[in-house]
């Protein structure tokens, strides 16, 4: 084998490398998120059976998930908003898991699983900004499902791209300099910095 064929090779198998470390973050994050959805979807019920009880989560004024969850905006469907992830959030385990077995999906599939990431990250930034601008009380476990709707964003979006699902080489040159992922971690330090203070009020 020349040592061209070795060196394209070894990029291939560079690329696919860093295609896997990106589903593993999908992956982890989904887990995250599944997680947080089945504990806001028990306090829901704890809530249904007793409006006025004391949740887990409730530490101070300022945080507290019992706040969050009697607003109208945590049953935007009529049911409880943490359902939509218990629904959802499986199925991306169950995407980036066969991702991780080098299992290809055709591309309309994976757009489609693009678009389902990057809407429940927007839905998910919504009920951040009720939480923070409109509720003025911060939910544990709502704060743990946007971390993790961050990283599955992240994750999916940029095995998208290095898998040239979609995105052009603009999108490419954006991944390879890591301004993806200097974009994730200012979008956690900004979580950081808007919880940390209400930890002491």
């Amino acid at each position: 084998m020349s040592d061209l064929s070795v060196s394209g090779w070894r990029r291939f198998m560079a690329k696919d490398a860093l295609a896997e470390r990106a589903a593993a973050v999908a992956l982890l994050g989904a887990g995250i998120g599944l997680v947080a959805s089945f504990m806001l979807s028990i306090e829901s019920f704890v809530l249904a059976k007793n409006n006025h009880a004391q949740l887990s989560c409730d530490i101070n004024a300022a945080i507290s998930c019992a706040s969050v969850a009697r607003h109208w905006s945590a049953t935007l469907l009529g049911f409880p908003n943490s359902l939509i992830g218990l629904v959802t959030l499986p199925v991306i385990v169950t995407i980036t898991v066969a991702l991780l077995a080098r299992v290809r999906f055709p591309r309309w599939f994976m757009i489609g699983a693009q678009l389902g990431a990057v809407a429940g990250l927007l839905f998910a930034g919504w009920m951040f900004y009720m939480s923070i601008n409109v509720i003025g009380v911060l939910c544990p476990w709502c704060l743990t499902l946007d971390v993790g709707m961050i990283l599955v964003g992240y994750g999916l979006t940029r095995y998208n791209v290095m898998a040239q699902v979609w995105g052009g080489p603009s999108w490419r040159r954006f991944i390879d300099k890591g301004f993806d992922t200097l974009l994730m971690a200012v979008c956690l330090v900004g979580l950081a910095i808007v919880v940390i203070p209400k930890l002491f009020v």
